[in-house]
């Protein structure tokens, strides 16, 4: 499968494309392209829409999903508050990345700086009816941890 790119008015193409960082990878790397070449520096608690430059067209019955840079998150607590953040197969806008500091401490993001991950994932539509019955199931109603905690 392929997934087309075209460069936003003034990104910085030497950037690349977004890219796996191992050959077992299933999240690509996407990288901040800031104007200028700029850094955004986000407080503890603050949020951030961080452009990487591009956009992108995803095959039908396919999405992108964005999520976090796991040594991000443990090392600095940045993260993506709507994880995963999805992208639809028919949107055609700017790909931007919102980022959260959850850490303590600023932290800053500079250009080319590797921001979050893209995987691929297919997407199944249901069909929804209104049903006068829910089968049975041995959990029934029980909600949060009803399981238990081990």
């Amino acid at each position: 499968m392929t997934i087309g790119f075209v460069w936003e008015d003034g990104a910085d193409r030497d950037l690349g494309l977004p890219a796996y960082a191992t050959a077992g990878a299933a999240g690509a790397d996407l990288r901040a392209n800031l104007p200028g070449r700029g850094t955004i520096v986000l407080g503890p608690g603050d949020r951030a829409l961080v452009p990487t430059g591009l956009r992108l067209a995803i095959p039908e019955g396919y999405e992108v999903q964005l999520r976090p840079r796991s040594g991000l998150a443990l090392k600095h607590g940045i993260t993506l508050p709507n994880s995963p953040g999805t992208i639809d197969s028919d949107y055609r806008g700017p790909l931007g990345v919102i980022v959260m500091n959850a850490g303590q401490e600023e932290f800053a993001i500079a250009h080319g700086d590797r921001i979050a991950q893209m995987v691929v994932a297919p997407v199944v539509q249901a069909r929804f009816e209104a049903v006068s019955v829910l089968g049975d199931t041995a959990r029934g109603a029980g909600g949060f941890g009803s399981t238990g905690r081990d």
